[in-house]
């Protein structure tokens, strides 16, 4: 959880034989990167209105990090006026590899613009031992934990949305399930470059086939992300938002598909699943954006547009 001046950074393993020794190691070795002032060159920097800070929750079980991002005050009255915050629940993608720190560009503007209570979850990630359930676990007892405790935490549980990139806006959509299963209103759910789709038909889209092997995004790691996700017997339609019985009643949603993506497809297929289903739902592409654009504002110009789009989403979703 700790952040360093330099890290560098690994070199990307073979995938399709990767040990689980060797994922430790290059999961370990990539995100001490991705926390390193080094990569802000790449990740971006964060917003100076916005204060961060590692936190942890106690959960059934288990202690989880989460990363918070708040506005920063300028003055005791403003401090003093700035709780009963909206409220946003993120979530990072990366699957097997991530961390809540790559997104503090994208977390730290929607803190400091909203002005919000964003809390970005730091979730198990995929093992061998630790299946996709585990990480949809932490995305939804996050919530949860949250939702009921909130004025602890400074944030008005009444507008709430949650938030994600690729795995992450996968257990975002869980998320957004489960609340309505609930009755957990939530106001928003805003998905980027979502993976909503870990059963056999993962990869019958044409996008797959098309950007297959982009620069952020191979399928090789997608297979060792599918191959982790489900353990052998489970269902994995019961961890893919794409075959959810229900997709009714659910938060208003942005989905925001960038073209050249091998999840692009993913994407217009859930986007046109809930709007079938009568849940309200904007698709915005970003033409020639590649996968996890958002979070590398250094190096994809179209990342700005991108999180300005879900700063105005968020918004008017979470208004008084």
């Amino acid at each position: 959880m700790s952040e360093t001046a330099t890290a560098p950074r690994p070199p990307e393993p073979d995938f399709s034989a990767i040990t689980a020794e060797e994922l430790r190691a290059y999961r370990d070795a990539e995100n001490r990167f991705r926390a390193s002032s080094a990569a802000r060159t790449i990740l971006g920097e964060p917003d100076t209105g916005a204060a961060i800070a590692w936190q942890e929750i106690a959960l059934p079980g288990r202690d989880l990090p989460v990363r918070v991002y708040r506005p920063a005050p300028t003055g005791d009255a403003e401090a003093a006026a700035r709780t009963e915050l909206p409220l946003v629940v993120h979530v990072h993608g990366g699957g097997f590899v991530g961390t809540a720190a790559q997104c503090d560009w994208t977390n730290s503007h929607l803190a400091a613009a909203l002005p919000a209570l964003v809390v970005s979850v730091e979730h198990r990630l995929l093992a061998p031992d630790s299946p996709l359930a585990n990480a949809a676990d932490d995305g939804w007892d996050v919530l949860q934990h949250l939702a009921r405790h909130a004025p602890q935490w400074g944030a008005d549980p009444t507008r709430a949305a949650v938030f994600g990139e690729s795995c992450g806006a996968l257990i975002s959509a869980l998320t957004a399930i489960r609340a309505r299963e609930v009755g957990l209103e939530l106001k928003a759910q805003v998905l980027v470059n979502p993976a909503v789709d870990v059963t056999g038909t993962m990869f019958d889209y044409p996008s797959m086939a098309e950007y297959a092997y982009t620069p952020t995004l191979t399928l090789p790691q997608l297979r060792l992300v599918q191959r982790l996700a489900v353990p052998p017997g489970a269902d994995a339609r019961l961890v893919s938002p794409l075959y959810a019985n229900d997709l009714s009643g659910l938060a208003p949603a942005l989905v925001v598909v960038p073209t050249q993506d091998a999840l692009a497809d993913h994407g217009r297929r859930y986007a046109e699943q809930l709007r079938a289903a009568g849940t309200s739902v904007r698709l915005t592409e970003y033409p020639g954006a590649r996968h996890a654009f958002l979070t590398l504002p250094g190096v994809e110009p179209q990342a700005e547009a991108a999180q300005a789009e879900i700063l105005a989403f968020l918004r008017t979703a979470l208004e008084r």
